[in-house]
């Protein structure tokens, strides 16, 4: 493997990692590249074991026996070996699991494929890449079919959602709506019943609807919103159903990724409608209503 020493945080070959904090810049950079990077060495292997190329990596020198296996699966691959000090001037952070890795952006899934399964988390403009990424491992982790997002949603392989989601990001199908304004009739004519996350005083108890579901196996759409303002009218109005998780007194609502792993469980423990049932639904938070 071609191990390169370098020793300039200017150093064009470090291009790829430069400022990983600046979103607006990193979302620019990403698109225009057609990269994205990962970030720790259990991420790294996830992203390499799921057939992402990569396109160089950025090594503090204590890494490179632990993915050496790694490493020697791409002899063609520039190894940057940089000091962790100047992996944080490149950066713009301190890279406190010491490996980074550049690899090529792939959208492997698309609206029909994910429209095609039974269960499935929609996010409409969750914005906050660290939801994104808590939503993407939730859903792999209770065993939903894929995560579907509305265009203005946070990007899955940004490097935060990517190491939040712990690389589920790479196994999870997941695709990006096209038309924001059509989402909630484009589940119906799939088949969908469509649940919404809300605190609308007309919702119904969670537990109640996977109560119908498992009497009823069918397709389910769980709508998850915004953070602080929800689930917008439109797609909340045209859902089959609203649903919210009841609250103790004080608190209204949850974060969206915690609402989510909510209704995950609870409508997924019934038997699939291939089989016997599918479920899904909405939880407060940052679904329909939920303070992000």
């Amino acid at each position: 493997m071609p191990l390169v020493p370098v020793e300039r945080a200017d150093d064009d070959r470090l291009a790829d990692y430069v400022r990983l904090r600046e979103t607006s810049l990193r979302r620019s950079l990403e698109s225009a590249q057609g990269l994205f990077i990962a970030e720790g060495e259990k991420v790294i292997r996830r992203a390499v074991e799921a057939g992402y190329r990569p396109r160089s990596f950025l090594l503090a020198p204590r890494w490179l026996d632990s993915l050496q296996d790694v490493l020697e699966r791409w002899p063609d691959v520039p190894v940057h070996v940089v000091s962790e000090q100047l992996a944080e001037e490149v950066t713009g952070f301190h890279v406190h699991r010491g490996a980074l890795a550049s690899l090529h952006r792939e959208q492997r899934h698309d609206v029909a494929d994910l429209l095609a399964r039974e269960r499935l988390v929609v996010c409409e403009d969750v914005v906050d890449h660290t939801n994104v990424g808590a939503l993407l491992r939730n859903a792999a982790g209770l065993g939903w079919d894929g995560v579907l997002l509305s265009p203005r949603a946070a990007d899955p392989l940004y490097r935060r959602a990517v190491k939040v989601s712990m690389g589920a990001v790479f196994s999870l199908p997941w695709a990006r709506l096209p038309d924001w304004h059509a989402a909630p009739a484009q589940l119906a004519d799939a088949g969908f019943t469509t649940l919404a996350l809300t605190l609308a005083p007309d919702a119904v108890d969670l537990a109640e609807v996977a109560a119908d579901l498992a009497r009823t196996p069918r397709k389910v759409a769980v709508l998850l919103g915004t953070e602080g303002a929800g689930l917008s009218e439109r797609w909340s109005s045209q859902a089959t159903t609203r649903v919210t998780i009841p609250m103790a007194a004080g608190i209204d609502s949850l974060n969206v990724a915690a609402a989510a792993a909510i209704a995950c469980y609870v409508l997924g423990q019934g038997p699939r409608q291939s089989s016997s049932s599918s479920s899904s639904s909405r939880t407060r938070g940052e679904t329909g209503q939920s303070s992000g």
